[in-house]
Order: C-alpha cells, then structure tokens, then sequence
C-alpha cells in the first residue's frame, strides 16, 4: 500500500551504544485493540493541568514508596543546544493490528544520560509549562530529553529553548479519524529515537503513545486531571474502559501529581503501578515583587491592557491565569463578580489566557471586567496582583495557583483534586470553596480583599511553603529516580546482587 509522505524528526546524533540487555517478557496485546479505542476529549476542557502531595495538615504520602526523594540538586549551567541532522518518520507497517515492533531501545548516552522521550498534547496550558519546566531541569541535570508534540502551540519553541531535542508530531487535541496515523508516526518515532523512557503526558498522547508503544519500552503516564471527569454519559464510560485497559497492559507508571488524583483513579477501578510526584514550579523564574516593583508592574500592563475603570495602587486586583475553557470555571467566578465588586469598591479583575470558551466569557462578563489574553510570561500578573483566583471544575493539582503562592500571592481555589495538597496546613478554610458556588466564591474573595493584614499573612505562609516543597528540581529529581527503577529494573531491585 501506498505510504504517506515522511516527516522530518532531528534527534542528536550519538556513536553507537551498546545494546542493552533484553527486557523481560511483557503481556501480550489484546487480541483487538482497536476496541480499546475510546473517543475521549483531550485536556483543558477535557481534563488539564495542571507540590507537596499532602493533604493540608498531614503528613506527605507516596504511592510508591520505593522511589528515593533525594535532596534538590544545585543547577548545573544548562546544555548548549546541537545541531543535529534530520531522519525520517514514515508510517510504519501496519498488519493484522500490530504496529511494527520499535527497535531495542538506547537506554542511554555515552555520557551516562538517559534517553527520555516526551510526547505531549495539548501544547499550551498548564501541561505545557509542566512539560517544560521539567525538560529544563532534566537537561541540567545531564539527562537527554527528547520531545514529540504538534509544532503549533507554544511547548514547541520553549522546549528546544529549555534544552529539548523537539520533533514535530501533528496530532489533534482529540481523537478522532486521524488517530491511526498519528500513532503510527509515533510508533515510527520511538523506533528511531530508541528512548530508555517513554512519558506520555495527558490524555491524548496516552491514547496515542500507549497504542504505539504496547508496554515495550517503559511507559510513564501522567494524566494531568482524569480523561473521564471532562464529559459524561458513554463518552465517559469508554473513556475509563481504555483507561483501566491500558493502565493494567502497558503502562509501567501512572505518575500522579496528588494523592487526591491518584485516589480518583483506583475509585474509578483502574489497577495500576502507581507513583505520586507534586507538581513542581521554577523559583528562579516566580519570585515576589516590593511594594515599587508591584506599581510599576501595575503601570505597564495598564498601558498594555487599558483597565475601563484605570488601575492605580489604591485598587484591589484579582486575576485568574489559566486556559478558558468549562474545566477552568471562570464563568462561575464571572457570576460571582457583581457581588464582589458591590462589595469592595474598586476591585478588578483580569481573566489571563484564551481558549475555546473567549467568546462566550466575554458575551456574559459584567462591564470592567480585562480580558488578557494569553501571556507567555504571566509573572507579572502574579506579582501585581493582590489575589489569584483558580475556580476550576476538575484537576490533578493546578499549576498556577503554586506559581502565585510562590511570588506571595494568596490564593482562593476551588476544593478540586490537587488543591488542598497544595495549600500549607491551616490555609484551607480562608483559601478553598466547593466548586461551582459563586455565592462561596465571592464570599472568599470579598474577606481576602477586605483584610490586607490576613491577606499578606496568607500569601507569606504559602510562598514559604511552595519554596520549600513545590521546587521544580525536587519534582525531576524524583521522576528521574522513577525513571532509572524503571529502565534498570534489576539494579533498581533490592534483591539485586
């Protein structure tokens, strides 16, 4: 049959490694995969992004307490990117339901450091900036990390900047028709890349990946927020079938961010290996402004998004940076505004990012209210604002709340999976609301923003925790030990000679 065109990839060029020593015997493929097949909705309206892993007041627990937490590395100088030459992707062939089998996989490079290979969709988001931030420390770190994800998008261009080999793997946000072929390319990647590690990162690339890959190298599945909580009725039931049918045949780790999202999926009857890591954020890159810096901050993203009713230090300003979209609630916290603002005489509030739900936000937001837009940097949001607000339906543990905690922001959230894991103890009754109450919500918000004393206490009590318990360098240093138990299962036993 005829093959599509090939697809540039560009991996680094290395002198040939010695063959690894062949991996156990895996189960076998079910007889028809292809009913495995579920027609689930990808992240962010759909399941999304995306610390400590504790719940507020308890002690820290792990579902796979075999995995050392080593102390967090200093951070080496970052690697000079290569210029490496181009190898094809074609299909693979395709027969009798099996995908050609990948090649012996390189568990490593001459210089010691592990081959991973990220698959990642969505492109922007939360698991976005999770995926990168943690390329960026596995790259320091003297690991080789390998991207595959759609060229449109942000994660593309800040990956390779971040230190990513970056191939480019078009896929939907969903499944859909084309979704043969786009794990065919990506079986026909991992034969040519032969990673030691295969992370697969959200719904989609865990469809995609684990169709490709069929447990033959060690798959790492992180799903950023369960696929079955974004949608219900027979979308949702097909969609935790898969899961729990990939989760027992070819899925080494289900890699959670909380044990709150760990425990949705063992309630939801998925048997797995389970391994719980807390999200993890860049310090260096989330710090906390003085009072000058906040002004001038203020300023400049006055000029660049005119506030109707101005914006001056004496206003109280509330933001929500995440993808708009159902998952991230913020029409509930757009229903609970007018309260707000009838509360608390010049208050604002600015909606941060973009997403398939702009243009319905903006038909019912109360006048005032700034629409932003995406920011590649929402730093400065964090750190001119007085309070972030995170009113999101569903999550594993979300990233920006840990982000505005880190630059002394406090925060109110919604009491979804991953949010009192990532509060310090004690915070959880000024800072958590159930989901989707307006009337909670503004209540919250209106006693924050009333209190400045309360208000800053909050905020220094979570920086002081984020800092200690949610570095981005503790986060990898953890995956990575994840990832040498898994490639090198008989030095990783401790029944090992």
């Amino acid at each position: 049959m005829t093959q599509p065109s090939n697809i540039p990839l560009t991996p680094a060029p290395v002198p040939a490694p010695e063959r690894a020593a062949p991996a156990p015997p895996r189960a076998a493929a079910p007889a028809d995969p292809a009913a495995a097949v579920p027609a689930i909705p990808g992240p962010g309206g759909e399941p999304a992004p995306g610390g400590a892993g504790t719940a507020a007041g308890s002690a820290p627990v792990r579902a796979d307490p075999a995995i050392p937490r080593p102390a967090a590395p200093a951070v080496p100088v970052p690697r000079t990117l290569q210029v490496v030459p181009t190898i094809s992707l074609r299909v693979p062939a395709v027969w009798e339901g099996e995908i050609e089998r990948p090649a012996p996989p390189r568990l490593s490079l001459p210089g010691g450091g592990l081959t991973v290979l990220h698959v990642a969709q969505p492109t922007d988001g939360g698991v976005a900036r999770v995926v990168t931030d943690l390329i960026r420390a596995q790259a320091a770190d003297g690991l080789r990390p390998v991207l595959l994800c759609p060229p449109d998008g942000p994660l593309a261009a800040r990956a390779e900047e971040a230190g990513a080999e970056v191939h480019p793997w078009p896929a939907g946000r969903n499944p859909g028709p084309g979704l043969l072929l786009e794990t065919a390319r990506l079986a026909r990647a991992v034969r040519e890349l032969r990673p030691g590690v295969v992370h697969l990162h959200s719904s989609k690339a865990g469809l995609a990946g684990r169709l490709a890959v069929r447990g033959r190298v060690p798959t790492v599945f992180q799903p950023h927020a369960w696929s079955f909580e974004a949608t219900d009725g027979r979308a949702a039931a097909r969609a935790l079938r898969w899961e729990r049918r990939a989760a027992a045949q070819w899925t080494d780790r289900v890699l959670c961010v909380s044990e709150a999202e760990r425990r949705r999926g063992e309630e939801a009857g998925i048997e797995a290996e389970w391994a719980v890591v807390p999200n993890g954020i860049d310090l260096d890159r989330h710090r906390s402004a003085d009072a000058i810096e906040r002004n001038r901050l203020r300023a400049a993203l006055r000029s660049v998004h005119p506030f109707p009713d101005g914006l001056s230090p004496r206003n109280r300003l509330v933001v929500c940076v995440a993808r708009l979209c159902h998952q991230k609630g913020q029409d509930v916290l757009l229903d609970a505004w007018p309260d707000v603002a009838a509360r608390v005489p010049g208050a604002r509030l600015a909606l941060v990012g973009d997403g398939p739900e702009a243009r319905r936000l903006r038909d019912r937001a109360p006048e005032g209210v700034v629409f932003a837009g995406r920011a590649d940097d929402p730093w400065p949001w964090y750190a001119a604002a007085d309070l972030l607000v995170q009113p999101s339906r569903w999550e594993g543990m979300a990233l920006a709340p840990l982000e505005a905690m880190a630059c002394g922001r406090a925060v109110v959230l919604s009491d979804v999976d991953g949010a009192r894991e990532s509060l310090p103890a004690g915070l959880a009754g000024p800072c958590l609301v159930p989901p989707e109450d307006p009337a909670a919500l503004a209540g919250a918000i209106t006693a924050l923003l009333g209190d400045s004393a309360r208000r800053r206490s909050v905020g220094g009590r979570a920086r002081g925790h984020v800092r200690q318990a949610h570095d981005i360098r503790r986060t990898a240093a953890e995956i990575t030990a994840l990832y040498h138990r898994l490639s090198h299962p008989a030095a990783a036993s401790p029944t090992a000679p």
